[in-house]
């Protein structure tokens, strides 16, 4: 006998969260992370578990820290967002001084104390989004106008930007500059503004990169990649080995030879390329698959946004992942010219996991205060810290 529901009985629906695809599809490329680091780290000489047990480290305290911005009042915050803009170009600015800016490889990146290390310019990222995202909240009425509506947010993004190019790291500028003009025009900017702008920032990395020696040889190499395989295009010569030695099945986890000190910095910016070794042709375009339904699982996230300051916030956040996606992918199968930038979840560093962490904690507390009813009003909001 067929169980029938009586009539006008609301009929259950199932749902799709798209916040919790996305905590899914992140959780899944850290666990890919996790077991490719474990291999792709056997042969350091600080012992296989070295990377991986950093790494479990740096995963707990991006969980952690995800679960409190995940509680945060995001209305109040707004009320120190210059405060919190000042002390974040602060620590940018420390990082250029002498004796305190930690130097890698010519960059002054990091900022720490023995062997701990955080590279300030990810957290940069997050707040230029919070920033430009209140700022053209509280004027989109005069986003027509050139001053208010596009010089003045501009003039944000440069200040983050001025301070990472002077480090120098020229991805992390890029990767600000697109994400500040992208909210710039998602929020009804011109175009005869932005265009101009495009056109100048193209202008201005032509210039620094002519008068840098080391980042003009990487770009020329790069138009001839077999013939520098062993000067300016090693890196990336030993990238692209790795996916053919990989092929369409994988050598198998444990098996890939280009991590055995043949490909640099396999464990961090080319990690994907241990993944194209070991796992082979599917995985690898598992990992651009699980990167596009965030992506897109983030676009219908944005249809319930309640105002023009959470979009921009959310839209910022969720670029920060996807374009850094994008250009890391690109790097490693050769696509780009060599810079190095993490792939997010997946690649080592406390830095930019913390700044994931941080990314999802606000997709998380979207999801759980879009659409809900505020009883007190926008004043009760903004007095309390969680909510």
């Amino acid at each position: 006998m067929a169980l029938e529901l009586p009539a006008g009985a609301p009929r259950a629906r199932f749902v799709v969260n798209p916040v919790a695809i996305i905590i899914v599809c992140a959780v899944g490329l850290t666990f890919l992370g996790l077991t490719i680091l474990f291999s792709a780290s056997a042969s350091y000489k600080q012992g296989a578990y070295f990377y991986l047990n950093k790494q479990l480290l740096g995963v707990a305290a991006a969980a952690a820290l995800c679960l409190v911005v995940s509680r945060l009042n995001l209305d109040y915050l707004r009320r120190h967002v210059w405060w919190i803009a000042g002390v974040t170009l602060f620590l940018l600015a420390l990082v250029l001084i002498p004796h305190l800016g930690i130097a890698v490889k010519g960059s002054k990146r990091w900022l720490g104390y023995g062997g701990a290390r955080l590279q300030v310019s990810e957290f940069a990222k997050l707040t230029m989004v919070f920033c430009v995202a209140h700022y053209l909240a509280i004027n989109q009425t005069r986003l027509g106008e050139f001053k208010p509506g596009y010089l003045y947010p501009l003039g944000i993004i440069g200040a983050f930007a001025g301070l990472v190019i002077l480090e120098p790291d020229f991805g992390t500028t890029a990767l600000l500059v697109a994400v500040g003009l992208a909210l710039l025009f998602l929020a009804g900017a011109k175009w005869r503004y932005i265009l101009p702008t495009v056109g100048a920032v193209a202008l201005a990395f032509t210039v620094l990169v002519i008068h840098n020696p080391n980042r003009l040889r990487r770009i020329t190499a790069f138009m001839d990649v077999e013939g520098n395989k062993n000067a300016g295009t090693y890196q990336l010569y030993q990238s692209l080995a790795a996916f053919a030695a990989g092929g369409v099945d994988g050598a198998g986890l444990g098996q890939g030879r280009q991590q055995l000190n043949f490909l640099p910095e396999a464990h961090t910016d080319m990690i994907f390329a241990v993944v194209g070794e070991e796992l082979g042709l599917w995985f690898t375009l598992g990992v651009v698959v699980v990167f596009t339904v965030m992506f897109v699982a983030g676009l219908i996230h944005l249809r319930r946004a309640p105002n023009l300051f959470q979009f921009l916030l959310v839209t910022g956040c969720l670029l920060l992942i996807c374009l850094q996606a994008v250009i890391n992918l690109g790097v490693v199968t050769g696509l780009f010219p060599t810079k190095g930038m993490s792939l997010p979840f997946i690649s080592a560093g406390l830095s930019n996991l913390l700044l994931m962490g941080l990314l999802l904690g606000v997709l998380l507390n979207t999801q759980r205060t879009w659409g809900r009813a505020t009883l007190g009003g926008r004043d009760r909001a903004m007095q309390e810290v969680f909510v």
